[in-house]
């Protein structure tokens, strides 16, 4: 499947790998060498690693670290239903192989496998749900993060006294604690059937904002919510606020499942989940994946358009205090287990797969890095062991 078209250069071709490192592209200004390249639409500038002080012989090894830990997940998705439950929307029928890009000093030094193929993201979605929360910010849609989501979203989600004190913060933090089902799902997890291998055992509800829960549901009543603070599909302002203005490509999609719409002013509209757990979700190639975690590692601003707000980049990678180091809906790395071994400035947006976009200011380094088995800083640090050899 076709994505952007990449400004090549001058390919050097190590054959022992099936990867490429790529020479070529100016910088954004040439000839100023503190300029910050943003890659336009259609197109992303290449360097070979020597020409940004990378050890090439390190690099290789990285990628062929990468190449050799494919995921066991199953090719064409057959083992969705037993992993995660009865779907609710629409899966693919087969998927990529492992595959991945590295992005060093805004520019592209390595990339392996299909970075093409348009594939589900799973739960980078929730990350993505979390950038369009900061625009809803931006834009006044959303007074503050510590105000009750019920006092704006008045569809009887919230109108329970345990939902009720439910904030965005809380949302975003997974400690929200929403009492209910929605599209079907209900947040206790509970039933093989439903929630299949992620089934949980039953539990009394704490307040709001008292405990951490990785839950879909819960987050798909997020999607939901700011689907009511902007009338329109949350896909739809992800793409003219976030995407369009990154340059990204019109190959991703943000499926709903077949049930989750609702009216709006008379309209059905779709509300898109945080993940890819029951179907649906983001689909998305390892390009627009690499813009989105380009943007975040550059503070939310793209070529000098602050898209998410600074102040809101920065308490979103601030870990919640019942989270395992969690920020809004991106894993933290503060306490450095989540990514071991990499800078505890780190932070990665993770889906299942695994299919993940990890950062590292620190290095001015994004690395995706998708469908591969183990922890996804193995790949990274070994990528940081060829910026650190010269």
């Amino acid at each position: 499947m076709e994505g952007p078209a990449l400004n090549a250069g001058r390919r050097t071709t190590l054959a022992a790998l099936a990867f490429t490192f790529i020479a070529g592209a100016l910088p954004a200004r040439a000839g100023d060498p503190a300029a910050t390249y943003f890659p336009p639409a259609g197109e992303w500038a290449h360097k070979s690693p020597a020409e940004l002080g990378m050890d090439t012989a390190k690099l290789a090894e990285a990628i062929a670290f990468a190449q050799a830990h494919e995921t066991t997940r199953a090719r064409d998705f057959s083992d969705q239903q037993q992993t995660f439950g009865q779907p609710l929307g629409s899966l693919p029928t087969r998927r990529a192989a492992t595959n991945g890009i590295v992005i060093y000093k805004g520019h592209v030094v390595a990339e392996f496998g299909d970075t093409h193929f348009v594939d589900p993201t799973y739960s980078v979605a929730k990350s993505m749900l979390a950038t369009v929360t900061g625009v809803a910010l931006r834009d006044g849609r959303i007074a503050g993060l510590d105000e009750p989501v019920g006092k704006t979203v008045r569809d009887g989600g919230y109108a329970s006294a345990q939902n009720a004190p439910i904030t965005w913060k809380q949302h975003l933090h997974q400690e929200s604690e929403w009492e209910g089902s929605l599209w079907g799902k209900n947040a206790d997890f509970v039933g093989r059937d439903a929630f299949g291998a992620g089934e949980r055992k039953p539990r009394a509800l704490g307040a709001p904002g008292s405990h951490f829960e990785y839950n879909d549901t819960r987050i798909n009543r997020l999607a939901l919510s700011l689907l009511r603070v902007f009338g329109k599909p949350v896909p739809e302002v992800f793409q003219q606020e976030v995407m369009d203005p990154i340059g990204a490509s019109g190959t991703w999609k943000w499926l709903p499942y077949h049930n989750s719409y609702v009216e709006v002013n008379g309209k059905p509209m779709p509300s898109v989940s945080g993940g890819t757990r029951w179907g649906g979700g983001m689909w998305i190639d390892s390009w627009d994946m690499a813009r989105f975690g380009y943007l975040w590692l550059r503070g939310g601003n793209w070529a000098g358009r602050q898209i998410v707000p600074r102040d809101y980049v920065k308490a979103a990678l601030v870990p919640s205090e019942h989270g395992p180091d969690y920020g809004y809906l991106f894993w933290l790395n503060t306490k450095g287990k989540n990514l071991p071994g990499l800078p505890p400035t780190a932070y990665a947006a993770l889906g299942a797969g695994s299919n993940d976009i990890v950062v590292s200011p620190e290095h001015d380094l994004v690395v995706v890095w998708r469908w591969h088995a183990g922890n996804t800083a193995e790949f990274t640090k070994r990528v940081i062991a060829a910026i650190q050899a010269k």
